[in-house]
């Protein structure tokens, strides 16, 4: 009975200890030292910026997929899960930079420029 007693007692502690290590663990995370650039960023870079995880990262990357380059970090407000507070949390450690053109092929060279003159 006593025993029933003290587990009922120290189970609301425990659970406080629980709460507070994963806050603390979360709280660990280091911001990054320049911006992100949402429009180049993988899925690692994003989630050095607090408040993006794993699955805020996916969905990021998958919009950028779906419907190009971000004009706007505020261009984030349209992804599920993402609010007016928490975007202004994230702001500062978010960019919106060019993408990158990629490199044209290169075009065959001359028809005239490949053959070469018959040996003497």
């Amino acid at each position: 009975m006593k025993r029933d007693k003290l587990k009922i007692r120290f189970f609301p502690f425990f659970l406080a200890f629980c709460f507070l290590f994963a806050a603390m663990v979360g709280a660990a995370k280091k911001p990054p030292l320049k911006p992100i650039n949402i429009n180049t960023a993988n899925s690692e870079e994003l989630q050095q910026v607090p408040g993006i995880g794993p699955v805020t990262a996916e969905k990021i990357l998958q919009m950028r997929k779906s419907y190009g380059a971000f004009k706007s970090v505020d261009d984030l407000l349209s992804i599920k899960g993402f609010g007016k507070k928490r975007l202004e949390k994230m702001r500062k450690y978010l960019t919106v930079g060019k993408v990158a053109p990629s490199k044209p092929a290169k075009s065959p060279a001359s028809p005239a420029a490949e053959t070469e003159a018959p040996p003497n």
